[in-house]
């Protein structure tokens, strides 16, 4: 069972159908939607303020989501991938995105929809990403426009492949 720990009061609370990898630590103000999953040594860390997540997100092995105390929440919208070793802080991430391996995302930067986060890219304090493009680099910089279709078949493709390999972890 993943460590799911009450602080100042903030008890987190789940939506059905989601998995916790037994060594994921959630603790504090979060509220997470239905068919997630929080894959192995991922952290999420609602401490110091709000972390809200939405519908069929998975949180990749190793990834840390965090905020800045009375200055920055975390919100996530649905269909949402972040990839392995992704950092999350205080950030606004809109439906049908993928965070890439390894991306760092800051403190109230907007992620618009069916937009794509590089690996390893670092997206800024207060970058609005376009929605329908790539952005990759270190700053990250807007690289191409991407179809709407295109990345929304992508990213269901991965947040259903993730409920697939949740599946997997439920039947043991």
């Amino acid at each position: 069972m993943a460590l799911i720990k009450k602080v100042r009061g903030f008890t987190p609370v789940f939506g059905v159908d989601c998995y916790f990898a037994e060594n994921a630590t959630i603790v504090g103000d979060v509220i997470m939607g239905d068919g997630c999953s929080v894959w192995f040594n991922t952290v999420i860390r609602g401490d110091v303020n709000s972390i809200r997540i939405g519908n069929r997100v998975n949180i990749q092995d190793g990834a840390v989501l965090h905020t800045l105390y009375q200055k920055s929440v975390i919100e996530i919208g649905d269909n949402v991938s972040i990839g392995h070793n992704a950092t999350i802080h205080g950030a606004c991430i809109k439906n049908n995105v993928l965070i890439g391996i390894g991306a760092t995302v800051l403190d109230h930067a907007v992620i618009h929809e069916n937009s794509i986060i590089a690996a390893n890219a670092l997206v800024l304090s207060n970058t609005i990403v376009e929605p329908n493009s790539v952005y990759a680099g270190v700053p990250a910089k807007k690289v191409k426009d991407i179809e709407p279709k295109q990345t929304q078949e992508m990213i269901h493709k991965i947040a259903n492949n993730y409920k697939m390999y949740a599946s997997w972890y439920k039947e043991e």
